[in-house]
């Protein structure tokens, strides 16, 4: 062979040596379904333990007095964890269905889909969010000598919630996985013999409008907010900002305008060079490539969320149709749209991160 020919077959093949020493996340799809599979049995022991009088069921109005509004509020630890061992059993097993076509394939895909959906958006609800959200208010708050309490939101059915939030990423990235490798794509970036450039083009431009979408939909939350530290009762009665002002509520609620604003602004980053290259004025990282699970894992976990709220919002909206004090419900109305368009953002951020990949080029 020609030893010119013979170097440009070399170079069009993946550099296995550089395959080989790729960071754990980037080979995420190699160890996924094992991580699903171990999580799944944990998670059904817990079951198992619950179903036999251990303590800390984490579902239920009994054991839980803020999940009045959970689909699960009527749920007992006798029943529940043994639902949980029986579906979590269930879940191993079909794991095992990995690599089969057919029917097989289609259980597997429904399964792991629907678990995918119940552990994310039906068990976790807005105290979640809230969790998230008030870490940066709190730390702001303790810097200037005051306590918010932070901790006493991480009660155990909260953290519960977010174990569940991973349990549930973990079954829908074993779908996507299974769906890839049994459409003959590849398991890194998806793409497949008719994989096209105008596909790929319609990611961008879809990408470009979520980002607007989810930059500008908590903008009516930011302008309420800071209004009403600013003294404006902009959409409530005089006796609610003062009632706010007097628990220093006002204060807390301008403090989460501020961590949205600075959402927005990150969330722009998913559009933007600076997003996918550290800026060289960056500290340590400066000039260097952002690896893109730092932006997909927060911001996918963050849009999940604020879907889950505000989901819950509108029925309680619905139910209670408070529009005296408007300015304090209606723009939490908006919160799915947030959640659906930064979600969208994201998954096209990734997608279009993945355009140069190693493995299947």
């Amino acid at each position: 062979m020609n030893p010119a020919n013979e170097k440009n077959v070399s170079s069009a093949l993946p550099d296995q040596s550089e395959t080989s020493t790729l960071h754990w996340w980037k080979r995420w799809p190699e160890w996924v379904p094992y991580a699903t599979i171990i999580w799944t049995l944990a998670y059904g022991t817990l079951g198992l333990y619950w179903w036999a009088g251990g303590p800390g069921f984490p579902l239920g109005l009994v054991k839980d007095p803020g999940a009045a509004h959970s689909l699960f509020r009527q749920a007992s630890a006798v029943n529940g964890g043994l639902f949980i061992a029986c579906l979590c059993l269930l879940g191993a097993l079909t794991v095992l269905l990995w690599k089969h076509r057919g029917i097989p394939r289609a259980f597997m895909l429904l399964y792991a889909w629907s678990a995918a959906l119940v552990l994310c958006f039906a068990i976790p609800d807005p105290r979640a969010l809230i969790g998230m959200a008030y870490a940066p208010v709190s730390l702001i708050g303790a810097l200037f000598g005051q306590s918010l309490h932070y901790l006493d939101f991480f009660t155990w059915p909260v953290v519960n919630q977010y174990i569940c939030l991973i349990g549930g990423l973990l079954w829908a990235a074993t779908a996507l996985t299974y769906q890839r490798h049994t459409r003959d794509a590849c398991r890194y970036c998806r793409r497949s013999k008719d994989h096209t450039l105008r596909r790929m083009n319609a990611v961008n431009r879809l990408g470009r409008w979520a980002t607007y979408a989810a930059i500008l939909a908590p903008l009516y939350y930011d302008v309420t907010r800071i209004a009403w530290l600013l003294g404006i009762p902009f959409g409530i009665t005089n006796e609610m900002l003062y009632s706010l002002q007097a628990s220093g509520a006002d204060w807390a609620g301008a403090g989460l305008a501020l961590v949205s604003i600075g959402g927005a602004f990150l969330t722009h980053g998913l559009i933007k060079p600076w997003g996918e290259i550290f800026p060289r004025w960056f500290p340590i990282m400066g000039g260097q490539r952002v690896p893109p699970a730092l932006a997909v894992i927060p911001a996918g976990f963050v849009a999940i969320l604020l879907t889950v709220t505000g989901i819950q919002v509108i029925l309680e909206f619905t139910i209670s149709g408070d529009f005296q004090n408007w300015g304090g419900t209606t723009p939490l109305l908006l919160m799915p749209i947030w959640g659906i368009a930064l979600g969208a953002a994201t998954i096209c951020y990734y997608y279009r991160r993945q355009e140069q990949c190693r493995q299947c080029t």
